[in-house]
């Protein structure tokens, strides 16, 4: 009995060191076979160029048309000769070289000429004779001495002139150069107010005209 004990650990054992060793050699046999095939590294391929030359065809000329040297020959034109074209009337009209004559009326005696006048040239304007002082109004002819001018004691000079009417009356006075304003203005007074003159006259007519006159303010007259 003790000898069936001793021999069957050892069947065992034996048993389980083949499983072992067949399931290793699977494991090893399944590596192998499920490794990734590894290529080998391709070498490089080096490409060569070749320049071809190219045939290079030229165009073909177009081909011209001829020249039409022919003209393209045209008719003649139709000549018509002149016709008369003649009608036929009821009341023809005979030919004639006579013509009716045209009656000429009668020259007429040329009219008398007669004494022929030509119209004068106008006579020329007379001169123009200025306006004068009127020696029956010379003591009014000279103007107050003005207030201011005189507690001044300042002298003054009064060129004026004066529009003189056909009456011999001034109608207007201007002022020509003045000392003072009021030297001026006390000799128009005067004038407009006091001053006569005999008219300007042409051919005997009374004339207005325009006479400058001077006038002098002194204080020694005073």
């Amino acid at each position: 009995m003790y000898a069936e004990h001793r021999y069957a650990p050892q069947q065992s054992r034996a048993v389980s060191f083949g499983a072992a060793l067949a399931i290793n050699g699977a494991l090893i046999a399944g590596l192998i076979l499920a490794a990734p095939e590894i290529l080998p590294k391709p070498q490089p391929r080096i490409l060569e160029a070749e320049n071809i030359p190219l045939e290079l065809t030229p165009p073909e000329k177009s081909k011209e048309q001829p020249k039409l040297d022919r003209e393209i020959a045209r008719d003649p034109p139709i000549y018509v000769p002149d016709t008369p074209i003649r009608i036929p009337t009821d009341n023809p009209i005979p030919a004639t070289n006579e013509y009716p004559e045209t009656p000429v009326p009668p020259l007429q005696p040329p009219a008398p000429t007669g004494d022929l006048k030509l119209a004068e040239p106008p006579a020329p304007l007379p001169p123009l004779l200025g306006a004068e002082q009127d020696m029956r109004y010379v003591r009014d002819f000279q103007p107050g001495y003005p207030s201011p001018e005189l507690r001044a004691q300042r002298d003054g000079i009064v060129r004026i002139k004066v529009l003189i009417g056909i009456d011999g009356r001034v109608k207007a006075a201007e002022a020509v150069s003045a000392t003072s304003d009021a030297f001026f203005d006390a000799t128009r007074r005067q004038a407009l107010s006091k001053w006569r003159f005999k008219p300007a006259t042409r051919g005997g007519v009374p004339q207005e005209s325009w006479k400058t006159m001077t006038v002098r303010f002194e204080i020694k007259n005073q």
